[in-house]
């Protein structure tokens, strides 16, 4: 445990003296570290954008995606309060700190456990953009540590458990949710924003009648 303590104190130290010499990355990493959520959701509103005519299970999918990173999210705010981690700049007062200062815990870090469920729900629904969340939550992660906000170890068992709660999740709900969402696209209103595929869909005027002929 000292020796990975100590690689992960490092690590740290490492990526702060990266941080030092390029100051003119500060802004962009320190938007994207505190406001690069809005990407995950722009990419979790394309998957179901993409998905909206698909069969139930794609789109349930695309749904659970969504679900699962708050989901996710939520169930990481006991961890952190459970186990206590001191932010890294009340350990290491030399740090550059980018970060606003926070009183609240570093392990393991919210942003990551965000990106990590949504970049693994996104893989369940299209690989162009599972891939692209992928990215962009490996740069968040290293973002929370460029601004001294977070340890590498706190985000890379953010990234785990987020990934860990939608996959494992999907594998055991999938079958209630697509049954569930074949029933709410069938509801009023929804069926309009989210409409069955065609080859599913009942024509308006029934079978023709036998015999019948074509105009």
């Amino acid at each position: 445990m000292d020796t990975l303590r100590h690689l992960d104190d490092q690590i740290l130290v490492d990526v702060n003296g990266f941080a030092r010499h390029t100051g003119w990355l500060h802004g962009a990493v320190l938007g994207y570290a505190t406001y690069g959520l809005v990407l995950f959701a722009a990419l979790l509103l394309a998957g179901l954008w993409l998905r909206r005519t698909g069969n139930d299970r794609a789109l349930a999918a695309a749904g659970w995606a969504c679900l699962a990173t708050l989901i996710a999210v939520g169930l990481n705010q006991p961890l952190v309060s459970g186990i206590a981690e001191d932010r890294p700049y009340t350990i290491h007062p030399g740090l550059l700190v980018l970060a606003t200062r926070s009183s609240d815990f570093s392990f393991p870090s919210d942003h990551a456990v965000m990106a990590g469920a949504a970049a693994a729900g996104l893989w369940l629904v299209s690989r162009i953009l599972g891939a692209v969340a992928t990215v962009a939550a490996l740069v968040m992660a290293f973002s929370r540590i460029y601004i001294a906000a977070h340890y590498p170890w706190d985000v890379v068992a953010g990234l785990v458990f987020g990934a860990l709660v939608a996959l494992v999740g999907w594998a055991l709900l999938r079958m209630p949710l697509t049954a569930v969402t074949g029933w709410l696209r069938r509801r009023p209103g929804v069926r309009q924003v989210f409409p069955a595929p065609a080859a599913e869909q009942v024509p308006a005027h029934g079978p023709s009648a036998p015999g019948a002929t074509v105009a």
